[in-house]
């Protein structure tokens, strides 16, 4: 039996955990059908004022005056199927991410070439507007009512509710961890409830927090039925594949889960991908990397929000251009030699912030002063080349403003690296 600790959750507490994920479900299933019978109807209704139906080419049945309630009826039942079989109501996908979203998109785009593939097969001459339209706004609406909904369900979260109970099993440092990660984040709905670890003892804590440790990993039934939990999570690599499959053997299926939380921390989930193989679920983790349709939308977001902000900050581009000029002698901009993509150098453009002959004075500084940088990076407090006016433009980053034509030309990204000088590569 566990002693000292009990941390027996109330019946209604056991009850939520229990089912609170068929309930939102439930919930979930009736705003989808009053969303979808409100735009298909909608759409109807204003595509055909007063009733009218057009002419069709098809069977005899297609002309008639209820061709186009009974399609509206079929395409939110479809659509309500669609929605059923793509899992967009599981628990699995629902509070955070963007998996629920795509799969609501999935769906429509799936039932929409349905559509098309059975009006070209029986010559069906459908009204394109009323397809075209009531997809993308069924889209649009659905969602909008996820993510409301999404929006109660973090509130309801933040205070417990409509949350996973999760028993963490692993090491100390690992089980830790992951507690530490789950507590900063309760919108994703896994609420932590003990801790089974190695050489575990009754009555203590999580590394001295509030997370109770009930035993080893030979306790985690008992933990369970003591804490109320409905998913175990694997923390660490110190179970053997024996005893994960054990653990998983001994779970209620339906009412209890199994979770292997990896040792992979700030990783994107885009870059994160799994692959069953001979019985392993391999994790693939791909280096950051842009192509195709990626590189295409970030170099796309990087000229639109370039050109923006150069029209948006001209007048102030206008005013410091002039003020540095006026300042003190020499151009306006600072042209200096960068290293940027594949190796490629370019002149990386600045508001000039220092004296004309600062580049002939950077080696004589090096040698006199003791610079606040390192061995690659030459900084200095008070660096005697930097103008009144430079100093300024420093302190809030004024200089930097002209290099948003470097973006706006391709030779740099808005979200990237600093661009490296070639005596930094070297």
């Amino acid at each position: 039996m566990l002693e000292t600790i009990r941390a027996t959750p109330s019946p209604l507490e056991r009850g939520e955990s229990l089912d609170w994920r068929r309930s939102y479900a439930h919930r979930l299933v009736i705003t989808d059908l009053i969303v979808l019978v409100w735009v298909v109807f909608g759409v109807q209704i204003a595509w055909f004022p007063g009733g009218g139906i057009p002419r069709t080419t098809g069977a005899d049945i297609v002309n008639s005056p209820f061709t186009y309630s009974a399609l509206s009826v079929a395409i939110i039942a479809a659509w309500m199927l669609l929605l059923s079989m793509l899992d967009t109501r599981s628990y699995r996908v629902l509070g955070t991410g963007a998996q629920e979203y795509r799969l609501i998109a999935d769906s429509a785009v799936r039932l929409f070439g349905l559509i098309a593939i059975l009006a070209f097969l029986f010559k069906l001459d459908l009204a394109r507007g009323y397809i075209l339209l009531a997809f993308p706004l069924g889209i649009v609406m659905l969602l909008i009512s996820r993510w409301l909904w999404r929006q109660w369900l973090g509130a309801q979260r933040l205070s417990g509710r409509y949350s996973s109970r999760v028993l963490l099993v692993g090491s100390d440092e690992s089980a830790l961890r992951v507690a530490q990660e789950l507590g900063s984040q309760p919108a994703a709905g896994y609420l932590v409830v003990g801790a089974c670890i190695p050489r575990g003892q009754d009555g203590t804590r999580l590394g001295g927090g509030n997370i109770p440790v009930f035993g080893t990993v030979d306790r985690v039934l008992e933990a369970m039925a003591c804490t109320g939990a409905d998913t175990v999570m694997v923390t660490s690599g110190d179970l053997t594949p024996e005893r994960v499959r054990e653990l998983s053997w001994s779970l209620e299926p339906g009412r209890q889960h199994l979770v292997v939380a990896p040792s992979l921390t700030d990783i994107g989930g885009p870059r994160i991908h799994t692959r069953p193989v001979a019985g392993l679920p391999l994790i693939h983790v791909e280096t950051p990397s842009y192509a195709g349709r990626r590189l295409f939308a970030k170099r796309l977001f990087d000229v639109v929000a370039s050109a923006g902000l150069v029209v948006v900050l001209s007048p102030l581009l206008a005013a410091v251009a002039l003020t540095v000029r006026l300042s003190t002698p020499g151009p306006v901009l600072f042209r200096q030699q960068r290293v940027g993509i594949n190796g490629k150098t370019f002149n990386m453009f600045k508001f000039r912030s220092m004296v004309i002959d600062a580049e002939e004075r950077l080696a004589a500084l090096q040698s006199e002063q003791r610079p606040e940088g390192n061995s690659v990076m030459f900084k200095m407090k008070n660096d005697p080349r930097i103008t009144p006016v430079g100093a300024f433009m420093r302190r809030y980053s004024i200089d930097e403003l002209p290099q948003l034509f470097n973006v706006f030309g391709g030779s740099m990204s808005l979200v990237g690296p600093r661009p490296p000088l070639q005596s930094e590569v070297v």
